[in-house]
């Protein structure tokens, strides 16, 4: 007499922790900005293989008819707009949504734009916190640029001002500079202390 196969029906945890992969699968596709493999997933998230797969598969279905899509490039997965919406995409992109420069870029460029060239690590003797966010940030904006590098230990990046930084504050050229009042740079911009997260590195902009 033959007996029907066992079939096994996921018990609730096995469903929340299926569910909390999907949910980190999705943030680490959000934020890559470039294709990713299921080994990476599965290297970063410390799960097999197989999970990783069966997770993507059923991310693909819930995107399905949504304005974003996961999409396999080049051997990799990747959250990305569909084409149908790429007029959309463009015309917005086009259009400065940015949110205003907070104090700590704020102090940051204050002191590039008095002391340039100057080096991060003189930034941050400055302003007491580490700054690389900060930078790579205004970097992004198109506010500083890298001029150089020090003629010293490790040959250092030396960052500058751009136009885009004259153009945003309205400044015909380095000139037109508020005077300085005292040795702080930062105080011809704003005059409060600098804010840092508890590990000493400024994240904000």
């Amino acid at each position: 007499m033959m007996t029907e196969p066992e079939t096994t029906t996921p018990t609730s945890e096995e469903g929340s922790d299926r569910a909390e992969l999907r949910r980190a699968v999705e943030c680490v596709l959000l934020v890559a900005g470039a294709p990713v493999t299921p080994e990476q997933l599965t290297e970063t998230l410390a799960v097999p293989l197989e999970a990783v797969l069966d997770v993507l598969r059923d991310l693909g279905q819930d995107y399905a008819g949504r304005g974003l899509q996961i999409q396999v490039v080049a051997g990799g997965y990747q959250l990305c707009t569909r084409p149908e919406f790429a007029e959309v995409v463009q015309r917005f992109l086009r259009l400065d949504h940015r949110e205003p420069l907070s104090q700590a870029a704020l102090e940051t460029l204050a002191i590039v734009a008095y002391r340039q060239p100057v080096t991060r690590a003189e930034i941050e003797t400055v302003r007491g916190v580490r700054s690389e966010h900060v930078l790579e940030r205004l970097l992004d904006r198109h506010l500083i640029r890298e001029v150089g590098r020090k003629h010293a230990l490790g040959r250092p990046i030396l960052y500058g001002t751009t136009e885009g930084f004259l153009r945003h504050f309205g400044l015909q050229d380095l000139h037109a500079l508020p005077p300085l009042r005292g040795d702080d740079p930062r105080a011809a911009f704003i005059g409060t202390a600098p804010t840092g997260s508890p590990n000493g590195e400024d994240l904000s902009l």
